[in-house]
């Protein structure tokens, strides 16, 4: 059971003061709330040692999938290959961050896997900021979390600028218009570039110039120069520029393949976004504690989850009673994709029956915990839950 603990002062005033109105939500639950889940230090270290051993299994399966052109299977398309090759095979190309999402943890109960958000994760400024905000404004010890982020991410970036340091250090954050949370989250990782010694621009993707010669943006100044960044970091999924920017998708390969520019997160992290990866990982590590059985085909003996390759929060997600009757889904826009199932495995609930997701940072290192609480299947109405170990 998730224990909570309700703290008077709610997130909302040191947001509204940060600009972060967004978060507060037009819906009728707030996205944020008051209560904060109880970690003992014991949950929190079986969480930090779950992602850090899932990670080095995730690069065993993406090397596998590599090396058995396993790309038409987990839904990649082809003019992304040699691309994800290209970053896979050259070390500079680091992983900024990625996301695991998590089931267990709490009442002796194994940590699972639930998938890894690799590419483009959200859910950095409430982790990073808002709940360690939100215990320092309630008098709190702001120190009993398990969260670096902001730290971790700084060093990451510190990290990136070392390894490619024949590269200028400036750097272009992109998103796509229209999604001010996105925008949210660039402004946390811009500030973290900025402070390890990177020069930080924004542009809307729209807004970016690609060519042979690199990344640009228009000079704001109005004289028609274009400004060339060295890095690139685009909250935009890879796996629609390979499918919706064809031409863009060979102008990076190029880019990259020539050094004109280091591209954030890198391609290869999409083998790692796509669900299909979960079952080359129950493939490769049959029965391993922290993974659930995972199919191309319905499990007919198990209560599973059926997941399309690369929905987002949720969308697309059925849970199916072991003769395949579907007993809860949330539609969304993905249907038409390939499909991989799951095996069930209950989130950890509280008094109010609401399901907890764990949700584990990791820059290098497993580096930020978070919860995302809503009904059996989390979808893009699910709050944002602070914690605090004790």
């Amino acid at each position: 059971m998730i224990k909570l603990k309700s703290l008077p002062q709610s997130p909302e005033s040191g947001l509204q003061k940060l600009g972060w109105n967004w978060m507060l939500g037009t819906d009728t639950t707030p996205y944020l709330v008051k209560d904060v889940v109880v970690v003992d230090e014991e949950s929190a270290t079986s969480l930090y040692e779950a992602a850090a051993t899932l990670y080095d299994m995730f690069i065993e399966a993406g090397q596998y999938a590599i090396d058995n052109q396993l790309f038409k299977e987990m839904g990649i398309s082809e003019n992304l290959i040699e691309l994800i090759k290209l970053s896979w095979e050259e070390d500079r190309n680091v992983h900024l961050y990625g996301r695991f999402d998590l089931a267990g943890g709490f009442d002796g109960q194994p940590v699972k896997l639930i998938e890894f958000n690799a590419d483009t994760a959200t859910c950095l400024p409430e982790t990073a900021v808002v709940q360690w905000a939100h215990l320092k404004t309630n008098n709190e010890d702001d120190s009993q979390q398990f969260n670096t982020l902001y730290e971790t991410l700084v060093k990451q970036f510190q990290y990136i600028k070392l390894v490619n340091s024949d590269m200028t250090a400036s750097i272009l954050f992109s998103t796509m218009r229209g999604y001010p949370e996105d925008d949210t989250n660039v402004n946390i990782l811009s500030e973290a570039a900025k402070e390890a010694g990177f020069d930080a621009d924004f542009a809307y993707v729209d807004e970016v110039e690609f060519s042979q010669e690199g990344i640009f943006k228009q000079d704001p100044s109005g004289n028609g120069d274009f400004i060339r960044f060295d890095f690139w970091f685009k909250l935009v999924p890879w796996e629609y520029i390979g499918g919706e920017e064809p031409d863009l998708a060979a102008t990076l390969t190029d880019i990259v393949k020539n050094r004109k520019a280091v591209v954030l997160n890198p391609a290869y992290t999409l083998l790692f976004q796509s669900k299909y990866i979960l079952k080359i990982l129950w493939d490769l590590y049959p029965y391993h504690p922290l993974l659930l059985q995972t199919e191309r085909h319905p499990i007919t003996h198990k209560k599973s989850v059926s997941k399309v390759l690369f929905g987002r929060e949720g969308a697309n997600v059925s849970i199916l009673e072991k003769g395949g009757e579907v007993l809860e889904k949330v539609d969304g826009d993905y249907e038409e994709q390939k499909k991989i199932y799951q095996e069930y495995v209950e989130f950890p609930t509280d008094a109010d029956g609401f399901s907890y997701q764990a949700g584990v940072f990791y820059a290098g290192e497993p580096c930020g915990l978070g919860f995302r609480r809503g009904g059996k299947i989390l979808d893009n109405t699910a709050q944002f839950v602070g914690h605090i170990v004790e």
